[in-house]
């Protein structure tokens, strides 16, 4: 029986722009954050990442994060429960923002999170590609 494989990526389209898939399935999923208010513009956020607690908190409760990530999460497990069924081995989520620190980071950290719990089968990887201090 094959794993499902459901690599996630942040990224900054003003830098690397869209992670190349090295899979054989050419592409997955890419969500554009910029729709989304950027605490990157308020000083005190502007040295911090998606990662860290005040921007999480700025995005929860003063932007349309949740329901962004919400829609997101929808419709990634609905290709995540048919990939299951039919043995497909890997999947590509990716989340864009201008300079890949807040909104992608955010979005990628809580989209990983979501599918590990509710997917405990597969095998989730969350990769920064403009944050690599925060890869494991």
């Amino acid at each position: 029986m094959s794993i499902l494989n459901i690599d996630i990526h942040s990224f900054s389209y003003k830098k690397g722009g869209i992670p190349k898939d090295n899979t054989e399935n050419g592409g997955g999923f890419v969500f554009d954050c910029r729709g989304i208010l950027n605490p990157g513009r308020i000083e005190e956020y502007k040295s911090q990442t998606g990662n860290d607690a005040p921007v999480q908190e700025y995005l929860e409760q003063n932007t349309q994060m949740p329901d962004f990530l919400a829609s997101a999460k929808s419709i990634v497990s609905i290709s995540v429960d048919n990939y299951l069924s039919r043995g497909f081995e890997n999947l590509q989520v990716s989340f864009g923002c201008t300079g890949g620190q807040h909104r992608s980071v955010y979005s990628a950290i809580k989209m990983g999170e979501y599918l590990k719990e509710k997917y405990p089968q597969a095998n989730v990887t969350v990769t920064h590609d403009e944050q690599p201090q925060l890869n494991p």
